[in-house]
């Protein structure tokens, strides 16, 4: 799991163990990746009562390119029109 914060800053733990857990504060950005040859049972849990998701590549595609390509990430137009702009729940690598 990789946690992303304001500052460029990121942090990445590899979880090994059944039982293993993580904590992401609220609002920080996070990415889950099994890494591992079996499968992977992840259980989110939020302290709300209303759950809202926003991929990274929805959220970039739906922000102004100017502010994506030059501000908040450098990335180059190609890049950014490649991404999927709706929410994809599960993507495998090719």
């Amino acid at each position: 799991m990789t946690v992303v914060a304001t500052g460029n800053k990121a942090r990445t733990m590899d979880f090994q163990e059944e039982g293993d857990v993580g904590y992401v504060e609220k609002t920080l950005l996070h990415y889950i990746e099994n890494t591992g040859d079996t499968d992977m049972i992840f259980l989110e849990m939020f302290k709300s009562s209303h759950y809202q998701d926003l991929s990274l590549s929805e959220w970039l595609t739906h922000t102004p390119p100017e502010l994506v390509m030059g501000g908040i990430c450098v990335i180059d137009k190609a890049t950014l029109d490649a991404m999927p702009k709706e929410e994809k729940l599960v993507v495998s690598p090719k």
